[in-house]
């Protein structure tokens, strides 16, 4: 097998995957069809970013707790009962919008619900994913989750779009309740006593906080996920921003905007691809990406046409598939398995619980000052967010930062002792004498 899909001669992994896929190529549908269903309800960039945050904010709100419940129960289970809670919403929703009632607040409050599920899912399916394959094909697992979920975002918006002009976005949404099936179809054939469950954490007073200090004293993880809230809150809004730029600045329909998230996703796909073939993960790769990710934003912004802007969003695509699946595998890889849980629902929480702060704020200032400046914004804060991230943990762990440009352009990290050595050797003064490293090198 090749050694991009290793992880797929796990049978679990592979029951897994086939109903991840039917339920992301949905979920994409859903999200296409709901953003356009807000922006006829009431044209608004700010509406869009409320439901957006919404969406988001039980991640944010119940995340610490999620991940304690993924940690305590057992994992199958919870995620049945979120499949079934998430279906629930989309029927309800697609229902409403069929029988020509729904209203505004009607998607706010299901948006809030549909959060709600997804707050007690993530976590948990993060978490699980170590479970089926084990420790050794997690990074590549965790890839070609990325790759399942990037498929189906290359199909799903494209579909959406053309469903929306042909059936209306009511029977898009009942689509998307109706996938579900397939992913508690695929937990219920697995073969519990080939799964690699570790003993569930005991009841304690303190569970939640114990996670929070567990991480507080990772400074090396601490950087990663400073980095990933500022790109989180402030950059990955694509969902908003290319509805923005498709009907703001270049005037197009649902079609095209749907074409927009397939082509984002050729990029996102590729990042996870080249991810699933990675063995070693560094942390600053995950800086590297963060920053390229920004930057690149802001170069999207700039395209003056359709086409343009389309020809730069796979690069941004790449990037941001490459930051988060570089942090993901460096969370999971970095702790204790009765940690698991909580620490990846606090990775969650700072990846998906920022957006109800920065999704309204980026809507607004596609509203006020144009779709572009949203971009903009939102590339630039993910970079200056990033750059604060690494100067301040660096030094907390005595470490220096400093660019180099041979043999190939990167950032060397290094003891703060083994870099004022070198300062004293090149000023003509006596080298400092070794001093003990306070940890193994992040580059």
């Amino acid at each position: 097998m090749s050694p991009t899909f290793r992880a797929f001669k796990v049978r679990n992994f592979r029951l897994y995957a086939s109903g991840a896929i039917v339920s992301n190529v949905g979920t994409w549908m859903q999200r296409v069809a709901q953003d356009w269903l807000v922006l006829e309800l009431t044209h608004s960039g700010t509406a869009l970013g409320i439901v957006t945050g919404l969406q988001f904010l039980p991640a944010l709100l119940l995340g610490p707790y999620a991940g304690l419940v993924a940690d305590r129960f057992p994992k199958r289970t919870v995620l049945t009962v979120t499949q079934i809670a998430m279906a629930t919403v989309a029927l309800t929703l697609g229902g409403l919008t069929i029988a020509g009632i729904v209203q505004t607040w009607h998607v706010y409050l299901l948006a809030l619900l549909f959060g709600v599920g997804t707050a007690f899912d993530a976590p948990t399916r993060q978490a699980f994913v170590v479970e089926m394959v084990g420790r050794d094909e997690l990074s590549n697992a965790v890839g070609l989750n990325s790759a399942s979920f990037n498929a189906a975002r290359l199909i799903g918006p494209g579909l959406a779009g053309l469903l929306i002009n042909w059936i209306g976005t009511g029977p898009v949404i009942m689509i998307n309740g109706f996938t579900y099936a397939a992913v508690i179809v695929s937990l219920r054939l697995m073969r519990v006593g080939e799964l690699h469950t570790p003993a569930p954490a005991a009841r304690d007073k303190g569970m939640i906080r114990d996670g929070m200090r567990y991480l507080w004293r990772r400074p090396e993880l601490m950087m990663v996920l400073v980095a990933v809230f500022f790109a989180g809150t402030f950059g990955l809004n694509f969902q908003m921003t290319s509805a923005l730029m498709a009907t703001s600045a270049f005037h197009k329909g649902a079609g095209e905007y749907g074409i927009l998230g397939s082509i984002l996703a050729i990029g996102s796909l590729a990042g996870a691809l080249l991810a699933a073939r990675r063995v070693r993960i560094r942390a600053r790769l995950v800086i590297g990406a963060a920053v390229a990710f920004g930057l690149l934003e802001i170069v999207s912004a700039l395209m003056p046409t359709y086409l343009t802007f389309a020809l730069v969003l796979p690069l941004v695509g790449l990037t941001s598939l490459t930051m988060l699946t570089a942090a993901n595998a460096t969370m999971q890889l970095s702790i204790e398995p009765t940690m698991r849980g909580r620490v990846m629902a606090l990775y969650m929480t700072v990846l998906m619980g920022g957006t109800p702060i920065g999704s309204p704020f980026i809507g607004w200032i596609g509203e006020v000052m144009g779709a572009r400046w949203s971009l903009i914004v939102g590339g630039a804060l993910t970079v200056l967010g990033t750059a604060g991230s690494v100067l301040y943990f660096s030094r907390r762990r005595g470490l220096a930062i400093r660019p180099r440009l041979l043999p190939r352009p990167h950032l060397e990290v290094l003891p703060q002792t083994e870099l004022l050595g070198e300062k004293a050797v090149l000023e003509g003064a006596p080298e400092l004498p070794d001093a003990p490293r306070k940890g193994p090198r992040v580059a």
